[in-house]
């Protein structure tokens, strides 16, 4: 009896030394949250890096494998530890207009960081009669990654005209250091057109939220000095292409309609008189006039059925040769993150990825390790690893 109990409690001290070690291993190692997914260019291993964010919205990779910071939309600022870890919220970011889409949005990292350490945020700012509109601010991160120091807005959305809808809010840096912010037009569709509003636009500053003196419009007192293009609905991609350079966007359309377009300086992208779309309710956009129109770009790409696009990233990792130059986009109705091949500037073909996991992907990012990284927007939103087997 006393060799069967002790028996016993040496198999439940080996549990449990054996839950206590799982619980301080790095996500990833936990075999229940890994998956594995068949895919055209092979196997696919998604892991479960991170699980319990509110809403998450973007990402950024800090350098040295110092982790990650995640933009949730209620309102806060969280660093994830390479070992999975969800640290509290930053203090510092500003108050956020966290009604319908509206709150905390993308996130950027200046491109001398290692150095300044200022980070930018994307959200939107509450304004006068109840209405919103985007901001874009930065401040600096402390070293021990608690606090955002010294925060302030380089640039407001004129006027603010949202409801809780449409705000856009994707952030790039260019090859020239120039920030590229692509704005929603706040459901107010004729707004898109009008250049003295902001409202479905891409805007170019300078790190300090100045206009470049070589942006298109500059010089003409009927028009925002800080718009790069325009006619767009509500932005939700913005990545530079690593060959040629270009700034590639992508935006939802009404139903049907979501596109991709390749953003060129002073250009007019069409929307609400150019579009594939209609209305919700299955009737025509009101402004409509065609698919197509002379004077407008037309877009690189259409999901005549919407996905409800959202996040991009060109994949320029060596670790899969098989996703090379390929770009990938999530999208949250369809639940699955897409990856489109391409031939120059023309989208060859199309493959629709993690249909199984049941998620809406809201940002997709490729990782320094040659992984791409997903969030998932849910009140119970998950960070996950994306790899493709190496040998394809």
């Amino acid at each position: 009896m006393m060799n069967r109990l002790l028996r016993w409690r040496t198999l439940g001290v080996a549990c449990t030394a054996a839950l206590v070690l799982a619980s301080t291993l790095p996500a990833e190692a936990a075999s229940s949250r890994t998956t594995r997914h068949a895919t055209e260019k092979g196997t696919v291993t998604v892991t479960e890096i991170v699980r319990g964010l509110k809403r998450p919205w973007a990402l950024a990779f800090l350098p040295d494998g110092a982790g990650m910071l995640v933009t949730e939309r209620p309102g806060r600022l969280r660093h994830v530890s390479p070992q999975g870890e969800i640290g509290p919220p930053i203090t510092g970011t500003p108050a956020v207009f966290a009604r319908g889409q509206g709150g905390l949005l993308d996130i950027a990292l200046a491109p001398d960081f290692a150095h300044s350490r200022v980070v930018y945020l994307a959200f939107s700012e509450a304004g006068p009669n109840e209405l919103a509109g985007t901001a874009i601010g930065r401040g600096r991160l402390s070293a021990d990654l608690r606090h955002l120091e010294n925060f302030e807005v380089i640039f407001r959305q004129e006027p603010k005209r949202s409801t809780g809808v449409h705000f856009g809010a994707r952030m790039a840096f260019g090859p020239d250091g120039h920030l590229y912010v692509a704005l929603g037009e706040n459901n107010q569709r004729p707004f898109a057109q009008d250049l003295d509003k902001h409202q479905g636009k891409i805007v170019r500053l300078t790190p300090d939220g100045e206009v470049p003196p070589d942006n298109p419009f500059v010089g003409r007192s009927d028009v925002r000095p800080e718009i790069w293009s325009y006619g767009h609905r509500n932005p939700q991609g913005l990545a530079w292409h690593p060959q040629t350079g270009e700034l590639w966007e992508h935006e939802h359309g009404p139903r049907g309609g979501d596109e991709i377009n390749i953003i060129r300086a002073g250009s007019n992208y069409g929307w609400p008189r150019a579009t594939h779309g209609i209305n919700y309710t299955g009737l025509p956009i009101p402004e409509a006039e065609a698919r197509s129109l002379p004077g407008m770009e037309d877009p690189v790409y259409v999901w005549s059925q919407s996905p409800a696009i959202s996040g991009m990233t060109f994949y320029t990792g060596e670790r899969a040769p098989g996703w090379k130059s390929n770009l990938f986009v999530g999208a949250l109705k369809n639940r699955e993150l897409i990856r489109l091949e391409l031939h120059g500037n023309r989208v060859v073909h199309e493959e629709r990825l993690l249909k199984a996991l049941g998620e809406r992907i809201r940002d997709v990012r490729a990782g320094p390790d040659g992984a791409l990284y997903l969030l998932t927007d849910e009140n119970d939103g998950a960070l996950l690893r994306v790899e493709l087997d190496p040998s394809n």
